[in-house]
């Protein structure tokens, strides 16, 4: 089964390490990467210059950063992430699409307290038709790999939390990306505010780089400079309700406080069909070894 909607990756300063789409090519996923017009030709060079978007550049003029700083630091990736819906409902008339970081390094199935690569386009159906059951899930997406041990019991799916870095949004939810920070975690804060739905897999993982760690992208300019105190108090600053900063792990987080949306219930569409094979036609698959860049594995889920 093949992903039933437009995905599009976010990419600055990583021509040469955009993991993303590296693993896209070796799904023979259909993709755009969202670049900026001074990097397309650098792009091209590691990848075919009709997957490559230039991300116009009245998206980043019009941005709604939430601070004073204007033009003085980059403004994230926002503008690019609005600039790829747009592009999926003008292009494709797309009821939903993904939106990814590029630095995910591999897709995983967890099942049974085991955890697998993925070589299948099915992960993506997967998710696809479970948000396509209900009228009010606004965004969903694979929880990260390192945050499901194979050791701890974790549910297959959690509702009604933040997504991160690889995101199935709805494309008639009435919000725009915003925020020089922390705005995957604003969208969804937005809108479980309003009574929406968000969908985190458990039994489907992205394996990201971990962040500040992966060179490219905004790194050096948001946290090899300023450390991670300003994104943590501009998401207080958005949230102030359910948002606290705290130090762990020898530096500054946000730490948001979802328990008010355990409310939000999933409303069921009618007469909507989908696979009646639970496992998606996916088989496990006994590869030997193979090298995917940061780990070799011996096998995956086809």
């Amino acid at each position: 089964m093949r992903n039933k909607y437009p995905v599009y990756v976010v990419s600055k300063n990583r021509w040469d390490q955009c993991k993303t789409a590296e693993l896209l090519d070796r799904l023979s996923v259909d993709y755009h990467i969202v670049v900026e017009e001074d990097q397309l030709d650098r792009y091209a060079e590691h990848f075919d210059r009709d997957k490559l978007l230039v991300l116009d550049k009245t998206y980043q003029d019009t941005y709604d950063t939430f601070d004073d700083l204007e033009d003085t630091k980059s403004k994230g990736p926002g503008a690019a992430r609005n600039f790829a819906r747009d592009h999926s409902i003008q292009t494709y008339g797309s009821k939903w699409h993904w939106v990814m970081d590029d630095n995910i390094y591999d897709f995983h199935r967890l099942n049974r307290n085991v955890k697998v690569a993925v070589r299948t386009l099915s992960w993506f159906r997967a998710m696809e038709d479970f948000c396509d059951r209900y009228t009010n899930v606004a965004i969903a997406g694979p929880n990260y790999s390192k945050f499901c041990k194979a050791t701890d019991p974790v549910p297959p799916l959690i509702f009604n939390t933040r997504i991160y870095s690889c995101l199935l949004i709805r494309n008639d939810i009435p919000y725009r990306w915003r925020g020089r920070y922390n705005e995957d975690t604003d969208l969804s804060l937005r809108a479980l505010k309003d009574g929406w739905c968000t969908v985190q897999f458990n039994a489907f993982l992205a394996d990201k780089g971990t962040t500040q760690r992966v060179g490219g992208g905004n790194t050096k300019e948001f946290y090899a400079e300023e450390g991670t105190l300003p994104k943590s108090e501009m998401l207080k600053e958005m949230h102030p309700d359910v948002t606290e900063v705290v130090w762990k792990f020898n530096r500054w987080h946000h730490h948001v406080d979802y328990r008010p949306f355990r409310k939000n219930r999933l409303i069921k569409v009618d007469g909507v069909e989908y696979s009646k094979d639970p496992e998606y036609g996916m088989k496990l698959i006994d590869i030997g070894r193979e090298n995917i860049g940061r780990r070799t594995i011996d096998d995956y889920w086809e």
